[in-house]
């Protein structure tokens, strides 16, 4: 068994306002992450993604930033973090994002017209945080060559897909009587 469907069937689930979540070491950063754990995403994503002239990777803060730096690591593509905070730097782009338990505004910086892009996330849950991403970077004019979450929870309110946008995912999941079952073992493509 690989160790991202281990770490999935393992993990502890916590309630939030209705909300059945899922505690994982991608996602939250905790319990710990292991090297090989994270090598093996970085891998499962360089195989899955179409990295064919994209220029740069963007990630929305904060958990998709290890995941995302491994993979600029490992191809030599810069990365680009869509920020919780405003610098108000020329070209800022601000974003509303609202996932299943919060709503944030998110910024852009860096990214433009014309760019081609890997947009890459930690979970695609409600779809909310990608959805607002990508309708953000289309705004931009950038062209988004992929889009990848790791981890896909399964069941309820799919905003990405409504939307018209595909993402790519390594595993897709599904909280039921408080623990995760697993849908697909290979995801998405």
């Amino acid at each position: 068994m690989d160790q991202l469907k281990r770490s999935l069937l393992e993990a502890p689930i916590i309630e939030k306002e209705g909300y059945h979540y899922f505690v994982h070491p991608i996602s939250d950063g905790v319990p710990k992450l292991e090297p090989s754990l994270l090598r093996e995403i970085v891998i499962r994503i360089m195989r899955k993604a179409d990295l064919d002239d994209v220029d740069r990777i963007v990630t929305p803060a904060a958990m998709g930033i290890h995941i995302s730096t491994a993979v600029s690591l490992m191809t030599d593509i810069p990365l680009t973090v869509i920020r919780k905070r405003e610098y108000g730097l020329e070209g800022e782009v601000a974003i509303s994002q609202e996932t299943g338990y919060s709503k944030n505004e998110m910024y852009i910086n860096d990214v433009h017209e014309g760019e081609k892009v890997l947009v890459l996330d930690d979970v695609l849950s409600t779809g909310g945080t990608l959805t607002a991403v990508l309708s953000a970077l289309d705004g931009i004019g950038a062209e988004v060559i992929d889009t990848v979450a790791v981890i896909k929870k399964a069941g309820g309110e799919n905003k990405v897909a409504d939307a018209g946008y595909h993402v790519k995912t390594l595993i897709n999941v599904d909280v039921v009587d408080g623990e995760v079952v697993i849908v697909d073992e290979d995801g998405d493509d």
